[in-house]
Order: structure tokens, then C-alpha cells, then sequence
């Protein structure tokens, strides 16, 4: 089953910093996964990407039920309410999208699970929220407006909640830009979980990076 909406939407705000990644094997994933739960990122979300993204999610979330039940896995890339239906079966505790979609939306509200659609203005930013999502993705980040972008939209609008994917860096020039702007979380992708980290299978370099983009956030947020 998966964990309550309220305290996902609270875990994700909170780590700040949210890993992005996928990969066809599971073993992999349990790796990498484990490897940021250990670096103090628990919140993680698997892209829905290639042939049985959804057979491989449910292994692993079946492996954390039981090995670490504290981590919270999302899927991410997700365009249509079945797919999203799909993953939510197979335990997704948060929903991620690159674009608004209100039947993912309606789904993911029927099971109290926590919708971030991708959004590129302040109108579908605002047609979000009034279906009900507490947090929305700016997609592409850099490509929308960047760090402006946020800050423009919190000043007529100050109770939404932002996180971009897409030209976030873990570096801490590029986060205090962004937690400078405003935003309640950050997902990052291929640049902290590298394709040379996943190729090499470097989980303890994987653990190492999230730990400095989490302290990064944790240093800026002045905790």
C-alpha cells in the first residue's frame, strides 16, 4: 500500500534534493535506490522509461517493502492516467508528469497519492492546483525561465509550491539560484546519477554525490 499523500508531499519538501533515474534491471536499481537512502535522499523517483519499466518498479518497491520501508519511490514520465493506474498498483507513492494531464490527476486523487504535473505557465501552474496537486514541476527548467521564472510566479502567487527538473545542477551555485528563487524541491537527473556512475556501477560514488547535493540543500535552507 502506498504511504499517506500528506507525509510523502512532506518527505519530498523536506529532502529538498529529489534523485531522478532509471534502468532496465532491478538489481540496479535496488543498488542505486538503497545507495541514496543511505546518502540521506529517501525520496526517489524512478522514470517510467523502455519495455517493463512497470514489471521492474514493482520488483523494487517490493524489495523496499520489506528490506527499508522508510523509502519513498515515485515514477516519473508519466502521460496518461492507466500508466499512471499501472505504477500506482505496483506501489508508487508520488506520481510525476511533464505535462498536465486532469485524468492522471482524477486517478491519483481517487487513491490519495501525490500528483506533480510538469507545468510551463502560471496558467497550467494554477489549473493544477485547483486539481489538487500541493506541488507542481516547471518543465524543461531552463528552457521555461529558470530561476526568474520561480520567482516571478511566487510574487502574485506565493502559496504555490515548485520544483523543476531540467537545467538544476548539483552544485551549489546552481541550487542557492533556484532555493534562492523559491522552490519547495529540486529533481535532478542524469547529472547526479551519471551514466558513467550507472555504467561502472558505482553505487558508493552514487552515494557520495547525493550526500554532497544533500548537504548542499541542507547548507543553503540553513539546517
Amino acid at each position: 500500500m502506498a504511504k499517506d499523500r500528506l507525509s510523502v508531499l512532506s518527505a519530498l519538501i523536506g529532502q529538498g534534493v529529489i534523485p531522478v533515474f532509471s534502468h532496465p534491471e532491478a538489481e540496479v536499481c535496488i543498488n542505486v535506490i538503497q545507495a541514496c537512502a543511505d546518502a540521506g535522499a529517501k525520496c526517489i523517483e524512478f522514470t517510467n522509461r523502455g519495455d517493463f519499466a512497470a514489471h521492474v518498479f514493482l520488483e523494487v518497491t517490493r524489495h523496499f517493502a520489506e528490506a527499508e520501508p522508510g523509502v519513498i519511490l515515485g515514477v516519473g514520465s508519466v502521460v496518461e492516467a492507466p500508466t499512471a493506474g499501472l505504477f500506482i498498483a505496483g506501489g508508487a507513492d508520488f506520481v510525476v508528469g511533464p505535462a498536465l494531464n486532469p485524468d492522471i490527476a482524477k486517478v491519483c486523487n481517487r487513491r490519495k497519492i501525490a500528483y506533480i504535473p510538469g507545468c510551463a505557465t502560471t496558467t497550467e501552474i494554477g489549473e493544477a492546483e485547483e486539481m489538487g496537486a500541493e506541488i507542481v514541476k516547471i518543465f524543461p527548467g531552463t528552457q521555461v525561465g529558470g530561476p526568474e521564472f520561480v520567482r516571478a510566479v511566487l510574487g502574485p502567487m506565493p502559496w504555490s509550491k515548485i520544483m523543476p527538473t531540467g537545467g538544476v545542477d548539483p552544485t551549489a551555485e546552481s541550487l542557492k539560484a533556484w532555493f534562492g528563487a523559491g522552490i519547495a524541491a529540486a529533481g535532478i537527473g542524469s547529472k547526479l546519477i551519471t551514466k558513467e556512475l550507472l555504467a561502472a556501477k558505482d553505487y558508493r560514488g552514487i552515494e557520495k554525490k547525493v550526500a554532497e547535493t544533500v548537504a548542499i540543500v541542507r547548507s543553503i535552507r540553513g539546517k
